[in-house]
């Protein structure tokens, strides 16, 4: 059952800001050996912290909370004895190969971290960003010495200016809408971050006076061209909404291809998920090789089974799976 261990597990998962799954049993026929309410956090690289069934149960969570990973979608897996199930939206059906039999529904649903976007400055344009920013889901962060919750109440958090320490991962997005007030400090510092995107809300004269004065300040050119400027995708806006859309507009659009890129990826390396899980032969569901008890050679190589059902059907036929 979920417990306070698993919790601390799945916090500790999201403080880190990295895309994890949550399998939790829903429905179960017996004989089977997780129970409804049985939980599990199933990490990126195949990890399970939790329980949710052994044998082929385990392998098939671990196969589709990678996808669910993947994918970002949630969906609900039924393994079953039966093969005449009918397909449903949202719902993966699997034949449950074990001897032992039962039924076992699992509802298995992608953590997502929160994109952050920092903005710097506190000029009507980050006034209306952060609105817009907060509006569609992201965690919004301020930086500025004479910001306060009356000009940002949607804020996540403001931070001074003076002293600020990053915190920035390569999934933020740092946005500077200084507007001539700290605009050389506020990029300064804006560098110093890790964010995948880095933008400058200014036109391309006032952007090339402010990089050379930093460039006299010593900061190197290879770190000026990360800067994206003017901010936003051309869609010719004039107000301080519009300016804001157009730079939430283009956050996406490098959020999205980012993950189609990573999710492209992933699915190349589909059959080698981390070093410890070996694809079954037989249902093609990854089993865990450092905690499989059902193993076998095979002219000197060594074979992974999920479950006594699947080992006996390669004994029968084994050149066939082999293939």
């Amino acid at each position: 059952m979920y417990n306070e261990l698993l919790q601390e597990e799945i916090k500790q998962q999201q403080l880190k800001n990295e895309v994890a799954a949550v399998a939790v049993i829903v429905r179960r026929e017996a004989p089977t050996s997780g129970k409804p309410g049985d939980k599990a956090l199933i990490t990126a690289d195949g990890a399970v912290k939790g329980w949710i069934g052994g044998g082929c149960t385990k392998g098939i969570v671990i196969k589709e909370a990678l996808s669910a990973i993947n994918e970002l979608t949630p969906r609900l897996v039924r393994i079953h004895p039966g093969s005449d199930a009918s397909e449903q939206p949202g719902v993966k059906n699997y034949k449950m190969t074990c001897m032992s039999g039962g039924t076992v529904e699992v509802y298995i649903e992608p953590l997502v971290p929160t994109t952050k976007i920092t903005i710097f400055g506190r000029s009507h344009i980050a006034q209306a960003l952060c609105r817009v920013g907060m509006a569609a889901g992201f965690s919004v962060s301020v930086v500025s010495d004479l910001a306060d919750k009356d000009i940002f109440p949607e804020a996540k958090e403001i931070k001074p200016l003076t002293g600020f320490e990053t915190k920035e991962t390569p999934n933020d997005f740092v946005v500077v809408c200084t507007q001539g007030e700290d605009d050389e400090k506020s990029l300064a510092a804006a560098l110093k971050t890790n964010a995948r995107y880095i933008s400058f809300v200014a036109s391309f004269k006032k952007a090339n006076a402010v990089f050379m004065t930093l460039k006299r300040q010593k900061v190197p050119h290879s770190q000026l061209v990360k800067i994206k400027t003017p901010a936003g995708l051309d869609i010719n806006a004039k107000t301080p909404d519009e300016v804001a859309i157009s730079i939430l507009a283009e956050i996406i659009q490098v959020k999205r291809t980012k993950q189609a890129e990573e999710n492209t990826d992933a699915k190349k390396q589909e059959k080698q998920i981390t070093n410890d899980l070996y694809i079954n032969p037989v249902c093609n569901v990854p089993v865990q090789k450092s905690t499989a008890k059902h193993v076998l050679e095979y002219k000197g190589e060594k074979v992974y089974f999920c479950c006594d059902g699947c080992k006996v059907s390669f004994e029968k036929e084994p050149e066939a799976y082999m293939k």
